[in-house]
């Protein structure tokens, strides 16, 4: 049998509601600060990720999904996005149509890495990016935006860490005081820490090793020796999210594994979904649009793991989903009525209504049995006397209340679907949701209402 590849997860119908509810919460949020939707191809040219990322990044080195097309191009499937929207900012000239690009985006991406909880090799993001505008306000509205979003999804074992990083002039002053630092402990650091002391020495803070970690107490900080620009700006978004009454904690090992960030970076983790505890991260990142090409345009935005919130909220029992069912569930009690109920149910459905019936011949009472699991809000039975009369009888399957509809000539279609919908508009219906405790919720819509008056 054919499986699907390690580190890949099909998404079942029944996870489908899940998604479904965080990216609406996703669109919702954004628009309310008026990002747009972009989206971009799933692979790029290789040397776009090795530029804006970085060549010594694990990304780059390790991680990729990288190949050669049949014309010899070299290409990757995406490991992160705002390359990609960089490169269509400039590509397309959104600078030059307006000032300021507030964009958001929903997609997959790829990196080859060990699979574990919350982490993937094909995993989805979310994420917001501001291009053209240097001004900390942005700052703090991207990360008041996910901070909203989570919140918005019932997490509340959070916490909100920033840090700056600083202009690249006073990035290279501290590097150096941290590889003096560094200096007489550098046998002692990991094969990996060795490699990045010559290379990238900041992502030394990025290890997970324990004894890393302890080489590194006592360490001089990157926001101690900060430019006077970077620690302006720095304490404005810290008012900014104080004045949005978001917490926050300043992190001075917070360096974020690319390249690309100056200045503001921060990241939002949870308690609730183990070792790989960060939902989102990003910063600024002010030189990226120049060095892809562009003119200097400053940029701020961050990008969150769909599947590690998912977790987070699973974990957490945060948000309640609400049951697929459907509107109308059509019993056939003749079997040579298959067409005419194929019609109605055809009729129905263009009027915006879900609809089913049966395909496989079975039993009335196994039909019953169908629109049961498929909590139909009303059943309408055609065949029998009713239907030799041209009638069909519908029936309220919370309350079994029946009542008979005539059925009109084919020019008075929508005489039926009026009738069929007043019904349901008096339905009661079971609530669907699932509480935030994982189980079903036992209250009631009232008529006319979608949600009972406890969601």
């Amino acid at each position: 049998m054919i499986k699907a590849i390690k580190g890949t997860k099909d998404l079942l119908p029944s996870d489908a509601p899940r998604w479904h509810y965080l990216e609406s919460i996703v669109k919702n949020i954004f628009s309310n600060f008026n990002y747009k939707e972009i989206r971009t191809p799933v692979f790029e040219v290789t040397s776009l990720f090795a530029r804006s990322i970085g060549e010594e990044t694990d990304i780059v080195g390790k991680e990729m999904y990288t190949f050669e097309d049949k014309s010899g191009t070299n290409v990757t499937l995406k490991p992160e996005m705002t390359a990609g929207v960089v490169r269509a900012f400039i590509e397309h000239s959104l600078g030059a149509q307006q000032s300021l690009n507030k964009l958001f985006y929903i997609s997959p991406m790829f990196r080859q890495e060990r699979p574990q909880a919350g982490r993937l090799r094909q995993f989805h993001q979310f994420g917001g990016e501001a291009i053209g505008s240097a001004s900390p306000l942005l700052d703090g509205e991207l990360i008041q935006i996910a901070y909203d979003i989570l919140k918005a999804l019932g997490l509340k074992d959070l916490t909100v860490k920033i840090n700056s990083l600083g202009i690249p002039e006073t990035r290279e002053s501290y590097k150096n005081l941290l590889r003096e630092f560094l200096k007489d402990k550098k046998d002692k650091l990991s094969e990996d820490s060795r490699k990045r002391f010559d290379k990238n020495i900041l992502r030394i803070f990025d290890s997970k090793i324990e004894s890393d970690q302890k080489l590194l107490e006592g360490a001089p900080t990157l926001i101690q020796n900060l430019d006077e620009e970077s620690k302006r700006d720095f304490e404005l978004v810290k008012e900014y999210l104080t004045k949005v009454n978001i917490p926050f904690e300043v992190d001075p090992k917070l360096v974020r594994g690319l390249d690309y960030y100056t200045k503001t970076t921060f990241e939002i983790i949870s308690g609730s979904v183990g070792a790989q505890s960060a939902l989102l991260g990003g910063g600024r990142y002010d030189l990226l649009v120049e060095k892809l090409g562009g003119k200097s345009t400053p940029a701020v935005g961050f990008a969150a793991g769909m599947e590690r919130i998912l977790l987070a909220c699973e974990n957490e029992r945060s948000f309640p989903i609400r049951e697929n069912c459907i509107d109308i569930y059509i019993i056939r009690l003749d079997n040579n009525l298959e067409s005419e109920v194929s019609d109605l149910a055809s009729k129905l459905r263009r009027h915006n209504l879900k609809v089913e019936f049966d395909y496989l011949q079975r039993s009335v009472k196994a039909q019953m049995r169908e629109a049961n699991r498929m909590k139909a809000k009303i059943t309408l039975f055609v065949g029998g006397d009713e239907y030799s009369e041209q009638k069909i009888n519908v029936k309220d399957m919370y309350s079994s209340v029946e009542q008979i509809i005539k059925i009109k000539s084919e020019e008075n279609d929508k005489i039926i679907i009026k009738d069929i919908r007043k019904f349901l508009s008096q339905v009661r219906q079971q609530c669907g949701w699932m509480t935030t405790k994982g189980k079903h919720c036992k209250k009631y819509a009232q008529p006319g209402s979608k949600y009972c008056h406890w969601h």
